[in-house]
């Protein structure tokens, strides 16, 4: 009997030894199986990942209306910022949604970090793609379009220039298509007009960056200036892409 208990005994804890080596790896392996699946839904597409778009012209193409320096550190050191930040806190906060579109309809229940910098992403890479070295100004159906909705396009330009002067602190300046009727839009920060949030929501087809990094180098306080010079280098054949 005695033997037979001891045997009982070694074979107990052996098989709790084995079952403890067995299961703490389990345990841990599923942790980080959880962080590395996150990881590498978000590298493959399945989860969000903001990106960087080209910018399409060299640094100095819009001078002498923006200067190369600003659109350097603008979009190697700002615009890479937000990406990065919006990326990092995506993983962070365990973000599951699939589109930009989706990230902005939950826009008001994000965490600063990821309303933000989502926002500097999306707006930065729409920014550069309304940009270009060779604009012809408006034609087609966005000069109809701007002659129905504001009486002409020097209209237009004039009361977008003043939204955009008027605009407090940091922020962005819009033109909206909001169920076919096209409106100005003014957001802080880094809003835009997809934030389910947004007091102008809608289709943005036009946007213009009135934060002091986009022209602090070349004009100083002087936003009227850079907002006149950028009236020359609007990519509007993009524009007109947007317009349906």
């Amino acid at each position: 009997m005695k033997n037979n208990s001891r045997r009982k005994f070694i074979e107990n804890t052996i098989k709790a030894t084995v079952a403890v080596a067995v299961t703490g790896p389990l345990i841990l392996k599923s942790e980080t199986t959880s962080a590395s699946s996150k990881i590498a839904a978000i590298a493959t597409g399945e989860v969000l990942k903001f990106s960087q778009v080209p910018l399409g012209f060299d640094y100095k193409a819009l001078e002498p209306h923006i200067d190369a320096l600003t659109n350097e550190i603008h979009y190697t050191k700002h615009h890479a910022a937000y990406i990065k930040n919006v990326n990092e806190a995506i993983i962070a906060e365990k973000l599951t949604f699939t589109t930009e579109k989706e990230f902005f309809d939950h826009a008001s229940q994000l965490s600063p970090k990821a309303r933000n910098n989502g926002g500097g992403a999306w707006n930065h890479n729409f920014f550069w793609q309304s940009l270009t070295p060779s604009s012809t100004g408006p034609d087609g159906k966005i000069k109809d379009a701007l002659s129905a909705a504001f009486g002409s396009f020097d209209q237009f330009k004039e009361q977008f220039t003043q939204a955009a002067l008027t605009r407090f602190g940091s922020g962005w300046v819009w033109l909206v298509n909001v169920n076919g009727k096209l409106t100005i839009a003014s957001t802080a920060n880094q809003d835009n007009p997809l934030f389910d949030n947004a007091a102008v929501k809608g289709v943005p087809l036009l946007a213009l960056d009135v934060w002091e990094h986009a022209y602090y180098l070349k004009y100083q306080n002087r936003r009227n200036e850079y907002v006149a010079g950028w009236w020359n280098v609007i990519n509007w054949n993009e524009v007109n892409k947007r317009l349906v």
